[in-house]
């Protein structure tokens, strides 16, 4: 947009300059660069650019490269300085280089829009980077962060940060927390990260650092909504100054008021669309059990022989996303028993998956993106977290939400076989089945509500956008200056 500008007479640029003054504010959004930050980063951005805002999404030169044509937002790719392959050897480097490299190429970025009479007034960023505020401010604007996770898990977060949070026994498996508008939890229930201190050391920092600052943002967003998370929505809100504008799901599956808003836009693999569509057609309502574990959760192969024998003693038509770095691990010739039954695909429509008739059951490791995912689109789950935050979702789906079961792992931490059966049976035609598919329709509902005109989530995005357009940018801060002394 700017670049166009720059091309206009001086008195269109006048002009033009005068119409974006009264007509738009613009604002950057800064997720981090992982597939599952993207997505509700994007989603978010649509939103804010329905309500008058003018979104320039940042992603960094080592991120997802992607189809990012999408009219009513902007891209700009901006270096982070990190050329190296991302994981978990060379995670330390990226985070020193996305601290570092990656906020004074912004504010270059930054001083060349301002200059050419584009000035942002406000940065979104992901809640990941709590260090994006400073920059933020350094740069003459404001910031507010973006909590990718349920409202829930940065709650005990929160209490591990402020120290309210004490395991007597971290190693028991009989100990349990009681934390203020959370349910009990034992200690399977509660975010991996809180007892497994050893174990992707720089990865937990990086999480449990979210809240660091977290009382100084003027605003903090939330991919939740109200209804959902009701208690600790509530009792967060009188600690910080959070407000939940979820679920960050395409408007198609939600309230259908954004056009063009039919998938997230952003994918690091490529869907099998046609099959999985032409397959799913030919199935009966809710007999279809579809299974995936996200884009990064490598199970072990005894687990994976596991699931693929359960699914087939199960007798339940099944459609199982095996990313093709995983394919290796399928036990021999499963696919060719399982042909009158199953459809075994590397990557999926998820969303046009969950929203197909045939689909009754969403075998998940639950996180956030896609537990929101089977909430907002009425599908009932068979809960099987790995790690991280997923543990935290399963407990909430299975126990507050009541929309679906959690398995249970043996003494050698695997999920067996008879384990994975018997909760498919139980969701798909146990006795409680009909209650799973009601109360999945119930939390449907209310996700449309809320991101629908009037809805609570709806509301609070109001609020926020009308709070950045009056917010003046500090103009006598040296954008350049300030960056530098943050490092």
């Amino acid at each position: 947009m700017c670049e166009q500008w720059q091309m206009q007479s001086p008195c269109a640029r006048a002009s033009w300059n005068l119409k974006m003054t009264k007509m738009e504010t613009q604002i950057l959004v800064i997720p981090f660069p992982t597939q599952g930050h993207l997505n509700p980063m994007l989603q978010l951005s649509r939103r804010l650019a329905s309500k008058g805002l003018k979104v320039t999404l940042v992603c960094t030169n080592s991120s997802l490269k992607s189809n990012s044509n999408i009219s009513s937002i902007d891209f700009k790719f901006i270096s982070d300085g990190f050329d190296s392959e991302l994981n978990s050897e060379t995670f330390d480097e990226y985070i020193r280089c996305l601290r570092a490299i990656f906020p004074q190429n912004l504010a270059r970025f930054v001083e060349s829009s301002k200059n050419l009479g584009c000035p942002f007034k406000f940065m979104v960023y992901d809640s990941g980077m709590p260090w994006m505020l400073d920059v933020a401010r350094d740069l003459g604007m404001d910031g507010a962060p973006f909590f990718t996770q349920s409202c829930a898990v940065n709650a005990v977060y929160y209490h591990l940060n402020q120290g309210t949070l004490n395991l007597k026994a971290p190693d028991s498996e009989g100990c349990s927390v009681l934390l203020p508008s959370l349910p009990l939890m034992e200690r399977k229930d509660l975010p991996t990260f809180v007892y497994e201190t050893e174990s992707h050391k720089s990865l937990r920092e990086l999480i449990l650092n979210k809240l660091v600052n977290i009382h100084e943002p003027n605003w903090i967003l939330v991919n939740s909504f109200d209804k959902l998370e009701e208690e600790v929505v509530h009792w967060m809100s009188n600690h910080c100054r959070i407000k939940a504008v979820g679920p960050t799901v395409p408007s198609k599956y939600m309230d259908k008021r954004l056009e063009n808003d039919t998938d997230y836009g952003l994918t690091l693999f490529k869907p099998k669309t046609d099959t999985c569509k032409t397959w799913l057609d030919l199935k009966e309502l809710n007999s279809v059990v579809y299974v995936s574990f996200g884009s990064l959760a490598a199970l072990a192969e005894e687990q994976m022989e596991e699931i693929a024998w359960g699914l087939k003693r199960s007798n339940t038509f099944f459609l199982w996303v095996v990313r093709e770095s995983e394919s290796a691990k399928l036990p021999k010739n499963f696919c060719e028993e399982t042909v009158e039954k199953g459809l075994v695909v590397s990557w999926s429509p998820q969303l046009e998956v969950l929203a197909h008739k045939s689909v009754g059951c969403f075998m998940t490791h639950c996180g956030w993106n896609s537990t929101l995912e089977a909430l907002s689109l009425g599908v009932p789950v068979v809960a099987m977290p790995q790690w991280t935050d997923q543990t935290t979702n399963a407990k909430y789906i299975e126990d507050v939400w009541q929309v679906g079961v959690r398995v249970r792992v043996n003494e050698k931490g695997i999920v067996t076989r008879e384990e994975i059966e018997g909760c498919i049976r139980e969701v798909m035609e146990g006795e409680r089945s009909e209650d799973f598919r009601r109360n999945s329709e119930k939390w449907k509902q209310l996700a449309k509500e809320a991101v629908d005109e009037g809805g609570s989530s709806d509301k609070n995005l109001e609020e926020f956008v009308a709070a950045i357009n009056v917010f003046k940018t500090r103009s006598n801060i040296d954008p350049m200056k300030g960056v530098m002394q943050t490092n």
